[in-house]
């Protein structure tokens, strides 16, 4: 087994390398996989670009002390994560049931992390290492930086900071921040005096660091009235800019929290010269034996083309997690990285995707966002595209065609998000004509989420009008082009806003359409976006007006029902979901119909009456503080960058 490409991960490994003591030990929660689609690979090999020595311990037993102890102690810090998704999300489906395949673990095996990883991790390092540096970063701990609501617990939670022993928390991509730290550390700097770097947040008793900072409602507000939340959250969402953010600071008794503005966006150039790292393209060999890491299957043949998304979804945590501010590689970079795609044995000709959050934005929004910074109180594109957007693909449509022509490049596929509504803004065809004709494997994946335009507030995105006009074009780009492909559109229930009235209304847009999707997300409330303040609080962070939250099990359920309506199953959940919204003429005979009526006193909602069970979700479902009673409805889970298919067949009939 050669593992001379790959960082070391053993003693073996250390003793073969002639080192004696590592710089930075690095703890994952995921198996070690050398590839720029995983954080961990990305933050070792620029720690290593830049002359520091990092070690690997990925998945170690977090019941035995020892597993920590198997490179030594770090010269410089341990450095922690939980791994590419939060820990919580990975280990449970939206109604806290245990998942049955972990796809960043070795043969999809579960349990090889613990749940809330980064917390168990930094407390197993320091009650063995009680003075070594640590630092946390990576998903789990960006998004709980500072006090979050958590779903499973059904709660608020305090800043990661302090509940994990960790001295640091490096938050958002990373790259700049860890090397700062890694230059403060080795030049002699105690860690407790590192409080000066963008893109980090750390712990302090010193009154005077706080007073620099904006002060959050503190931790005691928080935990007595959930509209404190949601005044914390809209200071927070204004403040993820790294051009104009200000320092924030939320108080423990004691301890203060304080979170520095984002680290500066990376140029084009820092972008390229990370991709261009000795990335190794693979999983290390030891998992060889046990069945691959099958994560990394679903990007092995991907290019990552940009990172940073101004699209503004309320239920995404990209603003608070890579920013606003697009950037983007070089297309020689792209070109180089794809030329290594076509040397792998196993590629077949096809390159996966050419894209990152949103394939199709590849530079910012506006001229002025590169060096001033996002707009704070307004959003590029919502609720409709603002008049300094530069809709432009020109760029895209280059690079797209670069890699066409590329030796051995069959086909080149576009399967991360279209953003159609920025698509419409772009005057000119020619994406929209070359997507079709060129980057659409049959069917083109899109995101309108739902139909109502009152849940489409809620979740920030366009007017149903506008994925109607989207639709209107597609189809019509395909005739001209003498191709027949699909629209498969991604859609959710019991998004805060949603009301049954609501997914009626959606249900009768898809049998208008003539299809039922196989699956379909319910709304997951993840750490820090906009639409899980909404699920606690009941209040929009934005406007701090009323929401309307569907909590009730049983209601989420009859949601997630109407949209399947035609799956037998589903049968009397959809009959009293539609008599809860007084829509009893869509049960009948007649072509409008959802179902065809039951027998006398069939299909009432089973042995609680329809009408008791109303009330009650009239009456409790919508106060923050009944939600700690009521579990959660079945559903699968878009979190974390992990899209489920939705649809299989779409029938174009009404197109």
């Amino acid at each position: 087994m050669n593992n001379d490409g790959f960082l070391p991960v053993c003693a073996e490994d250390l003793r073969s390398r002639g080192i004696d003591q590592l710089d930075f030990v690095y703890v994952i929660g995921d198996a070690y996989v050398d590839h720029p689609s995983f954080g961990p690979a990305i933050i070792s090999r620029v720690l290593e670009s830049r002359g520091y020595s990092v070690g690997i311990i990925a998945q170690p037993d977090w019941k035995d002390p020892e597993s920590i102890r198997v490179l030594g102690e770090p010269r410089l810090a341990f450095l922690v994560s939980a791994g590419n998704m939060d820990s919580m999300v990975n280990h449970y489906t939206v109604s806290r049931r245990h998942r049955s395949r972990d796809s960043y673990t070795p043969g999809g095996v579960m349990g090889k992390r613990p749940d809330r990883a980064a917390i168990v991790y930094c407390n197993l390092i320091r009650q063995t290492f009680k003075h070594t540096p640590l630092i946390a970063g990576g998903i789990e701990a960006s998004l709980r930086r500072l006090a979050h609501y958590d779903y499973w617990d059904n709660a608020m939670r305090r800043s990661l900071l302090m509940d994990c022993g960790a001295d640091l928390i490096s938050y958002g991509m990373g790259e700049h921040s860890i090397v700062e730290v890694a230059d403060a550390l080795a030049g002699g700097l105690a860690v407790s005096d590192i409080t000066f770097v963008p893109g980090t947040c750390f712990k302090t008793k010193d009154p005077q660091a706080a007073s620099e900072a904006v002060e959050l409602p503190s931790w005691e507000q928080l935990q007595s009235d959930p509209k404190e939340y949601a005044k914390s959250f809209a200071v927070q969402y204004r403040n993820t800019d790294p051009f104009h953010a200000k320092r924030l600071a939320e108080r423990y008794d004691t301890v203060w929290v304080v979170q520095n503005p984002p680290a500066k966006p990376l140029t084009t150039m820092e972008m390229d010269d990370i991709y261009a790292l000795p990335y190794q393209r693979r999983a290390h060999p030891m998992y060889d034996s046990m069945g691959g890491v099958s994560a990394l299957e679903e990007v092995k043949f991907s290019l990552v083309s940009c990172r940073g998304c101004f699209g503004g979804c309320s239920f995404c945590a990209l603003t608070f997690h890579q920013g606003r501010i697009i950037q983007s590689r070089s297309h020689e970079s792209l070109l180089e990285e794809a030329k290594l795609l076509t040397q792998e044995p196993d590629f077949k000709g096809y390159i996966h995707d050419v894209g990152g959050p949103t394939a199709n934005f590849r530079q910012g929004a506006c001229a002025k966002q590169t060096v001033k910074g996002a707009c704070p109180d307004r959003q590029c594109l919502f609720p409709g595209p603002c008049p300094n957007l530069r809709a432009d693909h020109s760029d895209y449509i280059a690079l797209l065609r670069k890699l066409r022509s590329l030796p051995g490049v069959k086909k080149v596929f576009i399967r991360s998000g279209i953003r159609f509504d920025y698509l419409l803004a772009d005057r000119s065809d020619a994406f929209l004509r070359e997507l079709v004709k060129y980057h659409v494997s049959g069917q083109l994946k899109v995101a309108p989420e739902h139909v109502s335009d009152r849940v489409l507030k809620m979740m920030g995105k366009p007017q149903h009008r506008v994925y109607l006009a989207f639709t209107k074009r597609y189809y019509q780009m395909n005739r001209e082009l003498h191709m027949d492909q699909y629209l498969v559109p991604y859609l959710m229930s019991s998004h805060p806003g949603c009301r049954m009235e609501d997914a009626v209304e959606l249900a009768v847009y898809l049998k208008g359409l003539g299809y039922m999707p196989e699956q379909v997300q319910d709304f997951y409330p993840t750490p820090s976006t906009l639409s899980t303040c909404m699920y606690y609080t009941g209040l929009d962070p934005r406007t701090m007006e009323e929401v309307y939250v569907p909590r009730d099990p049983h209601e989420k359920a009859m949601q997630r029902a109407l949209i399947q309506y035609r799956d037998p199953k589903n049968r009397e959940l959809v009959e009293e979901a539609l008599r809860f919204a007084g829509r009893t003429d869509l049960i009948g005979f007649g072509p409008d119909a959802l179902i065809r009526p039951l027998g006398e006193g069939r299909g009432s909602g089973g042995s609680r009456p329809a009408e008791r069970r109303k009330q009650r979700i009239a009456s409790g479902g919508n106060r923050p503080e009944d939600h700690r009673k009521q579990g959660a409805s079945s559903g699968g889970s878009r979190s974390g960058g992990q899209k489920k298919k939705t649809i299989r067949k779409v029938h174009k009939s009404k197109k």
